[in-house]
């Protein structure tokens, strides 16, 4: 079945963004080099169709899925595995790079108190290894809430602490939501714990882990863990660039550095747009149809005459959390099995620890190192954003060094990669703002956003392919609405056999009101 089928359903009923009376010929400018932008743009290159992808780095291509390299260390801004529950995804994956995909085991744990936890969570496994005497005070922390549950459950907070106790609340919940999103977990709605967390029984994880369970036979969806991936044997960016080359092979451009200032419209159609580039020259670039995967918010912000003041104020309200990773080289091998660990200290402000050496040994250049990608998740312009570098790696190896996992001497060297607008916030009211922007870059004709921050929706890599799939088929006379695909999502670390395709990404919403 095709993917486009499974997320769509029949196409939209609008008329197509291209009105060219020849389409073939005429150039589509497509703004941003992530894996939606390039997605269209080979699409439409090797359809025939010339293209131009303008991209504000001056460097690297892919976006956040992009593989930075430094002195020979290849690591991703986040770890990036090519798995989908879509099949077209998937042979657009293997047709570009097929043999240079390696299979990698999945493994990823918890790190608190010194001792590693299975993630995704498992209730018995959580208890048994917290110790005797903190389990016990688990146990009745639950017990308390069984009994005296925080009434009306209205936060995250709430909800967890109904289900699990206030211990193993702030224990496996509480740190690492509120280092990811920046905010407290008594102001994120319930609603998300209720769809993120369904299922996990504490007291029924913990009878299974006793009492060995008979397989029933017959129905029932058997859930299955993804305990291997795909992965390019040099990272995503392996993905990307090949897009790029080939977009060029087919005889269109790959233009880097090329920040859009300036989105020019005449009537219901967008003209040109213009770009400035490191030495603040400034370039038009015309074309028939315009693909756009720059935040929305951005997005909004560049049209030439402005857009309605009701639009401006709707695209100035949404917000984003940023990402920084410091890459540190470690004279050291075999450190944990994990690709990636999750850190819920909350004595450190570190977030997350990939070890790229279990993602693929190609990414290091020398074998008896270990490169270790550390997260921080920060807001532009905050403490940790603005950091001097050297005060990052600093900081990264003395957390390392207080968990327990490496010694600061062990490393002899590290980098720093910031990543602006890594996640689209759903911040208070965001929908509605999400829905006044529609509705005004609707009226134009030749215009279509894609990607995760140019529709401000937490796609996965291959949500944002699908769009740009799909804006690329529009050129081509299909006529789908772009904004169905990935809508009321779900995506787990799990795969349920027999079960609908929800595939998506659940994001924690604030109990603010929406703003006026």
């Amino acid at each position: 079945m095709n993917s486009s089928e499974v997320l769509l359903g029949s196409p939209a009923e609008h008329p197509t963004p291209s009105e060219t009376p020849d389409a073939t010929s005429a150039r589509v400018v497509i703004i941003g080099a992530g894996p939606a932008g390039l997605t269209s743009a080979v699409d439409l290159a090797e359809g025939g169709r010339p293209v131009v992808v303008l991209e504000k780095d001056p460097e690297y291509v892919g976006g956040i899925a992009r593989t930075v390299c430094y002195k020979g260390y290849r690591f991703d801004i986040g770890g990036h595995r090519f798995f989908s529950k879509s099949d077209e995804i998937t042979q657009r994956w293997q047709q570009r790079l097929g043999s240079e995909f390696i299979s990698v085991r999945r493994l990823s744990r918890i790190f608190y108190n010194g001792k590693f936890f299975d993630y995704p969570l498992k209730a018995a496994n959580a208890l048994f290894g917290l110790g005797i005497f903190r389990s016990i005070a688990c146990v009745l922390s639950y017990f308390k809430a069984q009994i005296v549950p925080t009434k009306p459950e209205k936060s995250f907070q709430d909800w967890v602490s109904n289900r699990f106790g206030k211990m193993l609340f702030s224990i496996f919940f509480k740190t690492y939501t509120e280092k990811v999103w920046g905010m407290p977990c008594d102001q994120i709605s319930a609603d998300w714990a209720a769809q993120r967390i369904k299922g996990l029984s504490l007291w029924t994880a913990i009878w299974n882990a006793l009492i060995p369970q008979r397989k029933k036979s017959g129905s029932g969806v058997v859930k299955t863990l993804i305990d291997t991936f795909e992965y390019p044997r040099f990272g995503p960016g392996q993905m990307w660039d090949k897009h790029r080359d080939d977009v060029i092979a087919a005889g269109s451009t790959v233009e880097m550095g090329q920040e859009v200032v300036r989105i020019n419209i005449a009537g219901d159609r967008v003209s040109s747009v213009t770009t400035r580039d490191v030495a603040g020259r400034e370039t038009d670039w015309t074309g028939s149809d315009f693909i756009v995967s720059m935040p929305l918010k951005e997005c909004v912000l560049a049209f030439h005459p402005p857009l309605p003041e009701e639009t401006i104020r709707a695209a100035k309200r949404l917000q984003y959390r940023d990402f920084l990773t410091v890459a540190l080289i470690v004279k050291k091998t075999d450190l944990f099995p994990d690709n990636w660990i999750y850190v819920h200290d909350p004595s450190v402000k570190l977030g997350r620890i990939q070890n790229f050496n279990n993602w693929s040994p190609h990414l290091i250049p020398d074998a008896s190192t270990t490169c270790l990608g550390l997260e921080y998740f920060c807001f532009e312009g905050d403490g940790l954003w603005t950091m001097p570098d050297g005060e990052l790696i600093e900081l990264g190896k003395q957390e390392l060094a207080k968990l327990g996992l490496v010694r600061q001497e062990d490393v002899i060297d590290g980098s720093v990669v910031r990543m602006e607008k890594a996640y689209p916030v759903y911040g208070p009211g965001y929908q509605a703002d999400v829905n006044v922007i529609r509705a005004e870059l609707a009226r134009f004709t030749n215009l279509q956003p894609v990607g995760r921050n140019g529709m401000h929706k937490y796609n996965n890599q291959d949500h944002s392919m699908m769009t740009a799939v799909l804006a690329a088929k529009n050129l081509t006379g299909s006529h789908y609405d772009l904004w169905k695909v990935n809508t009321d999502a779900e995506y787990h670390e799990e795969a349920s056999a027999g079960a609908e395709d929800t595939t998506g990404r659940l994001m924690p919403k604030p109990l603010a009101a929406p703003l006026a």
